[in-house]
């Protein structure tokens, strides 16, 4: 019988010891409660309670929470019906407010976020509402955040993961998307035909520029040309000039035959001539060549060559003075 009694003592020493005890995970906490009323938290570990005095209260998550937002009909400001969710990224950072200033806080996180989601969305057009999503998550994050603060709880952000809206608004979505992209093909293929057309125009200036600076360039050098001739002409014609005024006949014959030739020339290269003629005088003209021989090497000379003596004939008359 003492044995009997001695177990049973020996058993509710050890229950009451493993009750004493108690091993905190890490990413956990729990709240300690004496009489039923909170007295202070426990961190991971290990730690000791009063036998009957102090127990566990609540188990506390303290590691980040994600929460799903069930999907939702919200009318946009411009009475658009679009379905959205979201998730949001929760964690505790006090475990007594977190247990004891909120009944199910998940819940209480999920159903704030669907009505601050409604407000936010209801007050935005459907285009604000698709194209600026970062603006709602901000909006949404700075609300639910200064919600649960005195619940122990950040909220660290907030997604909206879906946004749908009806089947028509997303047809007419879709029309409104070709129409733009046409738009500006027609609007890039405008500005190409525009650049090609400017390009081309500046092509044809910059060649009509150099065309016109090359027969600039053409005429200067016809006139350089003309003037270097002319002055070779004049210089000839003085030489020649010199010599008739030294009493030369054969001078007079060099200008007799140029012409001559010239005109010959150009009779010669008429397209409606077909049969040139040749004068009965070109015995006359070939002595005339050999004279104008003789005047060349004339002029050649240092400088016009003195007039010849003529033979006296019979009859001939004596010079004036002899």
């Amino acid at each position: 019988m003492g044995l009997i009694v001695a177990l049973v003592f020996l058993a509710l020493a050890v229950v009451v010891a493993l009750g004493a005890i108690k091993i905190v995970p890490q990413g956990r906490e729990y709240t300690v409660e004496q009489f039923g009323r909170y007295t202070r938290t426990l961190k991971p570990g290990i730690s000791f309670l009063t036998p009957f005095v102090e127990g566990v209260g609540r188990r506390v998550n303290m590691m980040e929470q994600v929460l799903d937002v069930p999907r939702q009909e919200v009318i946009t400001k411009d009475n658009v019906m679009v379905q959205v969710d979201a998730i949001v990224f929760i964690q505790v950072m006090d475990a007594s407010q977190a247990a004891y200033r909120v009944d199910n806080l998940n819940y209480a996180i999920s159903q704030l976020t669907m009505t601050n989601l409604r407000t936010v969305v209801g007050s935005m057009e459907l285009d604000e509402v698709l194209s600026q999503r970062d603006l709602i998550n901000t909006r949404l994050l700075d609300v639910i955040d200064q919600a649960t603060t005195p619940w122990g709880v950040k909220v660290a952000r907030i997604e909206i993961k879906d946004l749908t809206p009806p089947p028509d608004i997303t047809n007419a979505m879709a029309r409104q998307m070709k129409a733009e992209r046409e738009r500006r093909a027609v609007i890039t293929e405008a500005d190409g035909e525009k650049s090609a057309a400017i390009a081309r125009a500046e092509g044809q200036k910059q060649s009509a520029i150099l065309e016109a600076e090359g027969r600039k360039e053409a005429a200067f050098r016809d006139a350089e040309a003309r003037e270097r001739s002319a002055q070779a002409e004049a210089k000839a014609t003085e030489l020649v000039s010199d010599a008739i005024a030294a009493g030369d006949v054969n001078a007079i014959n060099y200008f007799v035959a140029q012409k001559y030739v010239e005109a010959f020339g150009k009779l010669a290269e008429s397209p409606q001539q077909k049969t040139v003629i040749v004068p009965a005088e070109m015995g006359a003209l070939v002595g005339t060549v050999g004279g104008i021989g003789e005047l060349v090497k004339a002029i050649g000379a240092d400088g016009p060559a003195a007039p010849r003596p003529q033979p006296r004939g019979r009859g001939s008359v004596p010079p004036t003075g002899a």
